[in-house]
């Protein structure tokens, strides 16, 4: 069944294009597509990338704790930290840190500078020492040593 446009034979509407004009009406602005830390030239990254974000006001401190830097992006606001992806599978990551699947980075609107570059091929920060060095400078007790309750 289709509606004619005027009443001295204009085009059919049929339902299924009013249904595609409704859901154009309704439908949220299309994003664009999401910024992701890049993996520098000459880098691989075999188990995946994912990022911690964290404040830049940690960044420093974060730093001299680790026994390998990986790459490190680092704006006015956050540093983030390349890390293997899946380096949050069973640890929940300090507030006010952000864990990052795909090494996504939110709220910029542009890719921020690279910080620090390893001297080898791999760009990851090892997850467990960063997420130790990020509790000791946040007071956060890490999930592991936390009491059990019944």
């Amino acid at each position: 069944m289709g509606v004619r446009g005027s009443s001295t034979g204009g085009r059919v509407v049929t339902m299924d294009t009013l249904v595609r004009v409704k859901r154009g009406l309704h439908s949220p602005p299309r994003a664009s597509a999401p910024l992701r830390l890049p993996i520098p030239g000459g880098m691989t990254a075999p188990l995946g990338c994912d990022a911690v974000a964290v404040p830049a006001r940690f960044g420093p401190q974060i730093l001299p704790r680790l026994p390998r830097v990986g790459c490190v992006y680092a704006d006015t606001n956050h540093w983030w930290w390349l890390v293997p992806a899946d380096s949050d599978y069973a640890l929940e990551w300090p507030v006010p840190a952000h864990y990052a699947t795909g090494a996504v980075v939110r709220d910029a609107s542009r890719i921020p500078p690279l910080l620090h570059r390893p001297h080898d091929t791999l760009p990851y920060t090892p997850p467990i020492p960063l997420y130790l060095a990020l509790c000791q400078v946040t007071g956060t007790i890490p999930t592991w040593s936390r009491p059990i309750s019944a």
